[in-house]
């Protein structure tokens, strides 16, 4: 950013394409293998010169995806509104470089109608996250969840119709069952509309996508797959190694829970601490390039609250192999 505060990518931002990109299943994008997402710490509630000071070292070092929701902030919808003026102050001469994502299928509004996973839900929300983000299109929506008592055909096909209206370049889903997601690839494919991507938690503690066999089946049929919660939520990091600082999300109860850190678990987190230090990184490098070794996996989702932490995260793009 030059003294008049107009923002200059960095000319050297993609000299590391080789090691930082990676084919998203079987299609033509290439995703960042660390991709930064807007979970937390880009709501109206954040200060917003940080999250600039955060997307613009992201995409000074070939972040070009970021990955939002329509109700992430806190409040709903305000994280979309970081990115639009983002988007409005230092973005815009670059929008063609980004791979900008977002979501519905949380509850957005009230009423019947600001919830899962209908076509008049999924068609209005992404309507509000353009104009939330000051853009025509998105590059990549999500079906956010799977909705039990909408028929797949009705979101799927809302889906289509929002690539087909040219507001979606691509899709994805988020958390579907196996049986759904070989529903959704199926019936998709024959719309001309193939899933790029599945977006599921995936980190050393939860395996989930790899006992199933929902990563396999994405490996297998073209399908991208990234991660988010990768450190889980911290407890993959130094953080809690000994025991649960009082300004940490466990002390608060959010999100984590005390009888989470079980001691089970903390001596678990001590041995992977040991071997990360004998690889020369730290717990949440190694937990990290595990997730990017892992057969399938395109990119890893995370987030940051400063960029001294993205600039640590983005190490295990150079980690030893397993």
């Amino acid at each position: 950013m030059d003294l008049k505060g107009i923002y200059t990518a960095d000319a050297n931002r993609y000299t590391d394409s080789e090691a930082l990109y990676k084919r998203c299943g079987k299609s033509g994008v290439l995703l960042p293998k660390i991709s930064l997402g807007f979970w937390h710490n880009f709501g109206g509630v954040d200060p917003y010169e940080r999250s600039r000071a955060i997307t613009h070292y992201a995409f000074d070092h070939g972040i070009t995806h970021f990955d939002l929701a329509n109700n992430y902030g806190p409040p709903y919808g305000s994280a979309e509104e970081t990115m639009g003026r983002l988007m409005q102050d230092d973005f815009r001469p670059y929008r063609d470089e980004l791979f900008i994502a977002t979501k519905a299928g949380y509850d957005m509004w009230e009423g019947p109608y600001g919830n899962w996973g209908s076509r008049k839900y999924l068609m209005a929300s992404l309507d509000q996250s353009l104009k939330r983000m000051n853009l025509d299109y998105v590059d990549l929506f999500y079906s956010h969840r799977y909705d039990p008592n909408t028929p797949l055909e009705e979101t799927l096909q809302a889906m289509v119709d929002i690539v087909k209206q040219g507001k979606a370049l691509y899709l994805g889903i988020s958390r579907w069952p196996l049986e759904a997601l070989k529903f959704a690839d199926k019936y998709l494919k024959e719309r001309d509309c193939p899933l790029l991507i599945f977006q599921d938690r995936l980190n050393m503690l939860d395996r989930a996508p790899q006992e199933n066999g929902t990563l396999d089946y994405c490996h297998e049929n073209g399908i991208g797959f990234i991660s988010f919660s990768p450190l889980a939520q911290g407890l993959l990091t130094d953080r809690y190694l000994n025991g649960i600082p009082s300004d940490s999300r466990m002390a608060k109860e959010h999100f984590l829970k005390h009888s989470a850190l079980t001691p089970e678990l903390m001596e678990q987190l001590k041995q992977w601490n040991a071997e990360a230090g004998e690889r020369g990184e730290t717990l949440a490098e190694m937990a990290l390039a595990w997730i990017l070794q892992q057969k399938g996996v395109t990119s890893v989702l995370v987030g940051a609250s400063s960029t001294a932490q993205l600039e640590k995260n983005m190490k295990c793009v150079h980690a030893k192999a397993f």
